[in-house]
């Protein structure tokens, strides 16, 4: 049986890939920035954002070369 939240995220996942010609570099760029923007309108005081530092992103260091 499929579940109809996992084929709809599968398939923006898809659409987002082949947006950057399946690059996983370009992809990983892509949300990076995304998350640079959401942190930067985010009203939540940076310092306080990530308390407990084995919760903190790691995307922001995804395959940087």
């Amino acid at each position: 049986m499929k579940d109809p939240f996992v084929t709809e995220v599968r398939k923006y996942r898809m659409e987002h890939t082949k947006k950057f010609n399946f690059d996983i570099h370009a992809i990983c760029n892509d949300l990076m920035k995304y998350q640079e923007e959401l942190y930067a309108t985010s009203e939540i005081d940076k310092n306080k954002r990530f308390a407990n530092k084995s919760l903190q992103p790691t995307l922001l260091k995804c395959f940087n070369r």
